[in-house]
């Protein structure tokens, strides 16, 4: 993800921290595609994005579902939400934390046709 070098990424450490959680249920936020990780220099990092408050953003999971139903793998979805998108005017993550949640899933939704 080095071709994103205006995110700012947390360690799973920093996530248990943050969140108040153990490694292991953090690790199952992750499976669960609750959070979307990706390898940094060789760590599992989070995108301090996808944090609101002290928990992951809701609508990111339902999001996940709707790329991963379109053909994206994890770096793709992570890129695509973290990159300016044309139709939103801003990043999808950007949108989803303004309240666009229907508009980014269907943006979404539309690139796998």
């Amino acid at each position: 993800m080095a071709d994103l070098p205006d995110v700012q990424w947390l360690t799973i450490p920093e996530l248990t921290e943050l969140l108040g959680l153990k490694v292991s249920q953090v690790r199952r936020l992750i499976e669960d595609r609750a959070l979307l990780a990706s390898r940094v220099d060789g760590v599992w990092r989070v995108p301090a994005d996808f944090i609101v408050g002290s928990e992951p953003m809701g609508e990111l999971k339902g999001t996940l579902v709707v790329l991963g139903d379109s053909g994206f793998n994890d770096d793709e979805a992570m890129h695509w939400l973290l990159t300016p998108e044309d139709s939103l005017g801003v990043s999808p993550v950007d949108a989803l934390k303004a309240g666009r949640k229907a508009e980014v899933r269907r943006v979404a939704q539309a690139l796998g046709f």
